[in-house]
């Protein structure tokens, strides 16, 4: 195992943590951004209001991308297991 492995190893699973991270976290900031300029429209400045559009939007968006993010998760993890052979 050489320096340039352990690099794209450590590359590869960022970029892995982040495709799959960024929907729920992209719904999550337009969510939140659509209720704070509706609160400031309107006045309403109640904290817990936020919460119930954002963990129904978060399901429904896990619901929809989990057979997509299994499978990220899956060719990371075979062409991982993939390169033990090759390691010394």
């Amino acid at each position: 195992m050489n320096e340039a492995f352990v690099v794209n190893l450590v590359r590869e699973a960022f970029y892995t943590m982040m495709l799959i991270s960024s929907p729920v976290l992209v719904v999550s900031l337009v969510i939140g951004l659509l209720i704070s300029i509706v609160q400031a429209a309107t006045s309403i400045q109640e904290v817990t209001i936020t919460f119930v559009p954002k963990i129904v939007a978060i399901a429904l968006v896990l619901v929809l991308t989990l057979p997509w993010m299994m499978e990220v998760l899956m060719t990371f993890t075979i062409s991982l297991f993939q390169q033990i052979p090759t390691l010394k």
